[in-house]
Formats: structure tokens, sequence, C-alpha cells
């Protein structure tokens, strides 16, 4: 079984096993229309800690905003549709507003059961109450559990690290070659796909530490992804190559020497010294005398620029989160 479909089959019956335990809490208590405290369960549980907590304080504030709405327009119009209606369509403009969309149909649910009783009497607004609070109470308490993945995460991004220097590796090959219709972005495609999964790993990993907010996932993915947009460019750049002027092999001498001193906590100080010392190297050769060679070491020349970018992603990024 892939581990993405043992988790859904994890959090269906972790859902079923929650309904049922608001339920029977709710009927224990002595609760009329008891299920629905099995449907808020289902409703309050989300994907992470966080937003579990985020669900439920909007939803609380909604259901208040509900029972006075209701309590107005059943006051004016009597227990009827159109009373319904009017609260309805003003709890909905309300909720639209405060982004609390989620819970138009739970709370109108409650809703619905002051117009079937015909009646807003203390006790069945103390039992709405009492539903509501032990749908979301038992809906929070079963995702307490939840924990960062971080043997996760780093399963994800060291795929990350490696399919990047699986990249450099292969630019630098490609850069000598003046045949390049065999060089496809398919790896570019596949390191796309990897930081996708990685960014919601570290998303999740931060929305389920509620007390400790650590940034550093997120940052790190945010930099990979910036530098896959780089490697985008440097590789639609080698491809328009047509000629290979001798400074070709050291521009590929540098990719692969980036590639081999490749690591997480690099800080990049001594590539960008390489990089540097490379700049004032070629700066120091004699101008072309044709045209396509011109062409080829201005794109050469622009690619060491793309490089620089590159390096000095991670070397914010290692600077901004020291260990």
């Amino acid at each position: 079984m892939k581990a993405i479909d043992k988790d859904k089959v994890i959090k269906s019956i972790k859902i079923a096993a929650a309904a049922v335990l608001a339920i029977t809490i709710a009927a224990e208590l002595g609760l009329k229309y008891s299920a629905t405290a099995g449907i808020i369960t289902v409703l309050s549980i989300q994907n992470t800690k966080r937003e579990t907590v985020k669900s439920a304080r909007n939803r609380t504030l909604a259901f208040l905003c509900a029972l006075i709405l209701a309590a107005a327009s059943f006051r004016l119009l009597g227990f009827t549709l159109l009373a319904f209606a009017g609260y309805l369509l003003s709890f909905a403009l309300l909720c639209l507003y405060a982004d609390w969309g989620e819970a138009i149909a739970m709370d109108s649910v409650l809703i619905t059961h002051f117009l079937t009783e015909q009646s807003m009497s203390a006790s069945l607004i103390g039992n709405e109450i009492a539903l509501f609070l032990t749908g979301t109470t038992v809906g929070v308490l079963v995702n307490m559990h939840l924990r960062r993945r971080e043997k996760a995460f780093k399963k994800l991004a060291d795929d990350v690290d490696s399919q990047i220097k699986g990249i450099l590796s292969r630019m630098s090959h490609w850069l000598l070659e003046e045949d390049k219709s065999g060089y496809g972005p398919d790896c570019l495609n596949q390191l796309k796909e990897r930081l996708d999964l990685a960014r919601i790993c570290a998303l999740n990993n931060y929305n389920n530490a509620l007390w400790k907010k650590d940034s550093y996932e997120l940052d790190y993915i945010q930099m990979r992804q910036q530098q896959s947009m780089v490697l985008q460019e440097i590789y639609e750049n080698i491809k328009s190559i047509t000629c290979l002027p001798r400074q070709a092999m050291q521009v590929a001498m540098l990719l692969e020497g980036i590639q081999q001193g490749y690591h997480r906590d690099n800080t990049a100080e001594g590539l960008l010294e390489d990089l540097d010392l490379l700049f004032q190297d070629l700066k120091s050769h004699e101008l072309p005398s044709h045209r396509e060679e011109f062409e080829a070491r201005a794109i050469l020349f622009y690619i060491l620029k793309q490089i620089k970018k590159l390096l000095m992603l991670k070397r914010e990024f290692v600077l901004a989160h020291p260990k």
C-alpha cells in the first residue's frame, strides 16, 4: 500500500471513530438531535492542528452570530421558511465577508432545529450549544495527536538535493556537446514535482506546530524553488549555444565543481570566490573575431551571472538560518 493511500485510510478511520464518539457523548448527555454532533465533528477535522484550531475558532464566532441572526429572523417573521431564508441570506453574507464560509452549512443545520421545534426556548438553545461544543471539542481533540513529519520532509528534501546535483552534472556534460537535441527538460520537471511534494510536507509540518513557529523547512523549499527557476534559465541558455568556444570548458568545470561541493549546509562562499576568479579570467581574454563565437561567449557570460544568482540564494538562506 502506498504511503498516501495509508494516510487516507488512517484519516477515514479517525473521522468515523470521532463521529461515533461525538454522537455517543451527545446521546449520553441526553441531547436532542445527537447525530448532529457527529456531523459537526466530521466538519471540524482538518489536515493540521493549526487549521483545526483556526476552523474551530471561526465556527464558534460564526455560531454565536447565527444564534443572534436566527433569533431576530424568527422573532420578526415567525418560525417559517421565509424567516429561515432571511436568516440564511444574512448569515451567508456575513460568513462570506468574514471568510467563515466553512461555517455556513454546519451552523445552519443547528438553526434548522429551531425551525423544526417551532421554538427558541432557553433549553433548546442550550441543547444546540451543547451539540456544537461536543462536536467541535471532539474534532479538535482527535487532531491533537498530529506531529511534525520531520523524517518525511528530510527524505523529500534529500530527493530534491539529489536531483539538483544531477541537473548540475548534466548541465556540465551537455554544455560541451555541440548537438544538444538529446538534452530535454525531464529532470527539471521531476524536480518541480518533488519540490511541490516537499512544500506540502513542510507546510503541514509548520501547521502541526501550534506553539513553535519554525519556518526553516518552508524557507528551505522556497530557496530551492527559486534555484529551480534559475536552473531552468541556465538550461534554456545552454540549449541555445550553437558553437563551443574554449571558455565553455571553464564554465562546465565550474558547474561540476558546484555539483561536487553541493551539500545542505554549504555557505557557497568558496564557490562564489571561484566564480569571481573565473569572471576576471574571462574578461581578460581577447574578444572573439567571429559572430557565432561572440554570441556563444555572451551566453556563457550570462550563464555565469545566473550561476552567481544560484549561489547567492543558497548563501543568503544559510546566513539567515545559522545552525
